[in-house]
């Protein structure tokens, strides 16, 4: 395992956000389309994540979830993706992070 400073850390903006909409990008099997509400300050942001093998998008709406907010835009799949969703992986698929209560969308992870 290769260390970081911290200040390589402190780098990344994790903010958390409420999806909005979610849905399966056509002709591909791991890839979910949601749009995310970060709050005033960031605003709407569509974000691609590869977990559609583990997650319907049905389950992910209304859901506050952490996300990398200043990852430099990236395609996939045609869709322009504004961030990178926080999870974990296993043997059993995905497991998402919350807040074990609602906080303001944009709320900054520390």
């Amino acid at each position: 395992m290769e260390e970081i400073q911290y200040d390589d850390f402190a780098k990344l903006d994790i903010r958390v956000g409420t999806v909005l909409a979610a849905e399966q990008i056509p002709d591909t099997d791991k890839l979910l389309k949601c749009t995310i509400d970060f709050g005033e300050e960031l605003g709407t942001r569509t974000i691609v994540s590869g977990i559609a093998e583990w997650k319907q998008p049905e389950d992910l709406v209304g859901k506050q979830l952490p996300y990398i907010v200043n990852l430099a835009p990236r395609m996939l799949r045609g869709v322009e993706s504004q961030g990178m969703l926080l999870a974990v992986s296993d043997e059993n698929g995905v497991a998402l992070f919350n807040p074990e209560r609602n906080v303001p969308n944009g709320t900054k992870v520390k």
